[in-house]
């Protein structure tokens, strides 16, 4: 299972090399060498090993060579994938992408397997997962691979798993690279479509007395988003020195290390589920998904409290959760005008050398979770939109990207890496919802079932990712087993947890609120 899989690096030590010719081999995009950004630099670092991962399901059987000449017209045509992580040969300290000759067959890894001696085909598809994240990608080449895997699941015929270092580009860059690079299947010349948010229409025109609220709204909006800007930057600031999350059984134990392994696992729900909530409390699937995040997490952790102990019930007023449990995820705010599917897949066919909205340039933000049971499974989406909606008004993501690169102008990488890493490991959580297409799409040709993306190598024992298809929306998380030996239970109280939210809004009459 672990062949031509590389074991972990203990540092990340850049290879230093000289520009290779042989690119127009493949009809790719020449570009100039360039310089790393300051959180793809900071990728880089041992602490920071962080990978990308999304596991995709397909109907069908894979056959390789049709994906090798789909990709060399495809994700070949992107600099970013063509190119080493280099140490610039004037200036040691300084590290550039420059790109070189691929050889397909070092990137993509079909893995040999003997269904008739296999127990189970899903567990070892995750045991592989798991032994994959005690890996690094090597840097002597583009810091990318795929895994083949043409085994029969409970849901799929063969999946694949697509692994990407981060330093390439953040999450949202690297996922709408991916769709990019699918079609729908109705129409194989169409690209998929992701939902966007509707605007609100802009009044053509207004009284003086209108004019005079909306400019008197306006200014208190500003207000308001100063004052909860200089609270949420304090608290940032003092996490990263010293305000650690309460210690709780999901916390990373112990001399944790943020290379240790990861078991990656997932769970398909109903977006239809998550959307018929949304519409009938009036939010958005966001706060939907968050607040069944945070029911789950409770229920969870009353159970997790009980062990070895007496075990006082599961409600509200009387359960094994402590007071005040502070419990916070490290938020990524994707802060550029991200470059749509469309735009990348007309660079990668057009061999434009466009990079518009791609790479690593977001900002953090503290997203509290409250951890506590309620009677009133409503509740849990309540507090999920009061906690969303406060964080919409506060320009915390930003200050925080400001003072990121500032840290790194004056005091180098090396302290802005330390004050990150303390900053994710005082937290708890790492969370992220995508939203994903709305119609069935094809990989080279191959229907997908669901897609499951997720990352390891960050410093917290718990990541969670919510990724919506079609009428899915599959939860994935990624554990530490030594914080989380059980993630499957975990995963069952996030979908008891929906359970719960949809039965209490047809039981207090809210159905009719839709329409």
């Amino acid at each position: 299972m672990g062949e031509g899989l590389r074991s972990r690096s203990s540092g990340l030590k850049p290879i230093e090399t000289k520009r290779k010719g042989g690119i127009e081999e493949y009809d790719m995009v020449t570009v100039e060498d360039e310089p790393l950004s300051p959180m793809a630099r900071l990728f880089q670092d041992r602490k920071f090993d962080v990978h990308a991962v999304a596991f995709m399901a397909f109907k069908t059987r894979i056959s390789p060579q049709p994906v090798k000449e789909k990709l060399v017209h495809t994700l070949l045509k992107h600099p970013r994938f063509t190119s080493l992580m280099v140490v610039d040969e004037e200036n040691l300290t300084d590290m550039k992408w420059v790109q070189t000759k691929i050889d397909l067959d070092q990137h993509i890894i079909i893995v040999e397997v003997d269904e008739t001696q296999m127990e189970s085909p899903d567990k070892f598809v995750e045991d592989y997962i798991y032994n994959l994240s005690k890996t690094s990608l090597d840097r002597s080449k583009p810091l990318w691979d795929l895994h083949i895997i043409n085994v029969k699941t409970r849901q799929a015929e063969s999946v694949v798993v697509f692994r990407v270092h981060h330093s390439l580009g953040d999450g949202t860059s690297l996922i709408s690279l991916l769709l990019a690079c699918t079609r729908q299947t109705a129409d194989d010349l169409k690209l998929p479509t992701i939902p966007t948010k509707k605007r609100r229409p802009t009044p053509s025109g207004y009284s003086a007395k209108e004019g005079l609220w909306r400019l008197l709204g306006n200014f208190w909006l500003f207000i308001v988003m100063f004052v909860n800007t200089a609270v949420d930057v304090f608290l940032f600031i003092i996490t990263t020195m010293f305000l650690k999350d309460t210690k709780t059984p999901i916390s990373a134990p112990p001399n944790f290390e943020s290379n240790n392994a990861r078991r990656i696992v997932h769970r398909i729900i109903s977006l239809d589920d998550l959307k018929f909530v949304k519409n009938a409390m009036n939010v958005t699937i966001n706060d939907v998904a968050l607040g069944l995040t945070q029911a789950g997490l409770s229920q969870y952790l009353n159970r997790r409290y009980a062990i070895g102990g007496k075990d006082k019930g599961a409600t509200e007023r009387s359960n094994n959760l402590p007071n005040g449990i502070r419990l916070r995820s490290f938020l990524c705010f994707n802060l550029r005008s991200s470059a749509g599917i469309e735009d990348l897949a007309n660079m990668m066919e057009n061999g434009s050398k466009g990079k518009r909205g791609w790479g690593n340039w977001f900002g953090y933000a503290l997203l509290p979770f409250k951890i506590a049971l309620r009677d009133n499974p409503l509740d849990y989406v309540k507090e999920a939109k009061a906690t969303v909606d406060r964080k919409k008004r506060s320009f915390e993501a930003l200050s925080t990207l400001i003072m990121g690169e500032l840290l790194i102008k004056f005091f180098g990488i090396k302290v802005a890496t330390e004050v990150t890493y303390k900053g994710f490991s005082n937290s708890t959580i790492c969370f992220t919802n995508l939203v994903g297409p709305q119609e069935e799409i094809g990989f080279c040709g191959n229907p997908i079932t669901y897609f499951a993306p997720s990352t390891y190598g960050q410093p917290s024992a718990l990541m969670i990712n919510f990724q919506s298809y079609i009428n899915k929306m599959i939860i994935v998380i990624a554990v530490d087993e030594i914080a989380i030996p059980d993630p499957h239970q975990l995963l069952d109280d996030f979908e008891d947890s929906l359970n719960l939210i949809k039965n209490a809004v047809i039981e207090k009459g809210l159905v009719k609120n839709l329409k």
